[in-house]
């Protein structure tokens, strides 16, 4: 795994960007939180993150590794192995890739507020394609719909992302790894046990 510095100014073709983690690091004091302040990043393969975020409603954040970051979605029901299940998907700020590890207590009066777990991790796979081309992510997500397959210990198999006008609708593919809740109704909901 190389290590990246992925603070300050991106630049691109001799043109400024802006920092991506710019908001996550406003909404944050980190002389107050333990959370990554992003100023250095472990970068290896392409990886997801289930978070349980126990704030004021328990809620799953899926993060996705996607050009140096983690693009992040607040899924209030969480993630379901069961493709006749539409999660809505709530589009959050970009976190650092080092928070694809972190797991402890954000204290009161900051921003998320609560305890974090790393409830699934694993590598994933871009499976979005246009006109039978692969396309990468980052385009995919800006066009409003990306395709995946996750890798993990809890989830596997192929997921979709698309954009609503409500928000992001986060759904499981139907595969092998597919379960219908009317075959196992514990099994296609997220339990909260912890670590994977």
């Amino acid at each position: 795994m190389s290590v990246k510095n992925v603070t300050g100014v991106l630049m691109n073709e001799g043109s400024q960007k802006s920092d991506p983690l710019k908001t996550y690091r406003e909404k944050r004091d980190f002389s107050l939180t333990s959370e990554p302040s992003g100023e250095r990043a472990v970068s290896g393969s392409c990886i997801f993150v289930v978070q349980e975020h126990r704030s004021r409603s328990l809620h799953y954040d899926l993060r996705l590794e996607v050009d140096d970051v983690l693009k992040s979605w607040a899924v209030p029901k969480g993630p379901s192995l069961d493709p006749r299940d539409k999660r809505l998907a709530i589009q959050t700020e970009d976190h650092p890739l080092e928070y694809a590890l972190f797991q402890g207590t954000i204290p009161q009066g900051q921003y998320g507020a609560g305890t974090v777990v790393v409830w699934d991790t694993g590598p994933y796979r871009n499976m979005t394609q246009k006109d039978g081309q692969e396309i990468s992510m980052g385009e995919a997500l800006h066009s409003g719909h990306a395709t995946f397959w996750l890798e993990g210990k809890r989830l596997k198999g192929g997921y979709a992302l698309t954009r609503t006008k409500r928000g992001w609708i986060l759904v499981k593919m139907k595969d092998e790894m597919a379960i219908a809740s009317s075959e196992n109704k514990e099994d296609h909901q997220p339990k909260s046990t912890g670590s994977p």
